[in-house]
């Protein structure tokens, strides 16, 4: 699963809200356990999250299957001084119990890879077994209703439709996601892999639906970026949350 063929990653790298929430839950995990996390990122390719969690002092495990992800993980490693709290291995869910031989991790990254295994529900099994109790997974995947928004306000309505009635949320065979996600699905998905106090919040609502020739600066994006926020976070919250880009779930394993 090359790294651009991820869905974040097309506009050059994770959302920095994203990466942003993960360092809050690392921290706030560390605090708990008073002690550096160990740290699982599954499909983690060039490092984006791991990197600045080993930054702030934390152990990370990345799983990817990219030899050209993780060689330009090693490389970031390295600039950053901390190849010693890195360790890259070439490998996928299915591979977890070898590459971590009975350790478990406190947290887990899954971002923009479920959407690309052969096998979401045994990857969840995985990544929970992986977990220790009490263990936190970070999720984020492709959300369904985003692309059918984004298509109809393209007037591309036939794609619109088919985004929303497919099973896998795709809106056509040259469509280069294998499949997105409802909140439903991702809950039923989840509790069924022993996870519980599944949060779900929707990134980058707006970003994905107003042309790129109306976003000619730093300023418009950080603008887009807090009107994002305020979307998510004030009333209709619960509704607008479906509406992202990406689904971003942070859950817990008992």
């Amino acid at each position: 699963m090359p790294d651009e063929q991820r869905p974040q990653r097309r506009g050059g790298h994770r959302p920095s809200a994203v990466v942003s929430a993960v360092g809050r839950i690392a921290d706030e995990c560390g605090a708990r356990l008073g002690r550096p996390l160990e740290v699982l990122d599954l499909g983690g390719g060039t490092g984006g999250v791991a990197v600045p969690l080993a930054e702030a002092g934390h152990h990370v495990t990345v799983v990817d299957p990219s030899p050209d992800a993780l060689a330009s993980l090693g490389r970031r490693a390295r600039e950053a001084g901390i190849v010693d709290r890195i360790t890259a291995v070439q490998g996928d869910g299915d591979s977890l119990d070898s590459v971590l031989a009975g350790r478990h991790v406190d947290l887990a990254c899954c971002h923009g890879t479920l959407e690309f295994v052969d096998d979401p529900a045994a990857t969840l099994h995985a990544i929970a077994q992986a977990l220790g109790e009490g263990g936190v997974l970070s999720l984020l995947v492709s959300g369904r209703l985003s692309v059918v928004f984004a298509k109809a306000i393209a007037g591309e309505f036939g794609q619109a439709r088919a985004a929303l009635v497919d099973p896998s949320g795709r809106w056509g065979s040259t469509d280069p996601l294998p499949r997105r996600f409802d909140v439903d699905q991702l809950e039923t998905l989840l509790a069924d892999a022993g996870f519980t106090d599944v949060r779900v919040r929707g990134t980058n609502i707006l970003g994905h639906l107003v042309p790129a020739s109306l976003i000619d600066s730093e300023a418009d994006r950080a603008a887009l970026a807090e009107l994002d926020e305020l979307l998510v976070s004030g009333p209709g919250r619960d509704f607008l949350r479906t509406l992202g880009n990406a689904l971003h779930v942070v859950a817990r394993r008992d």
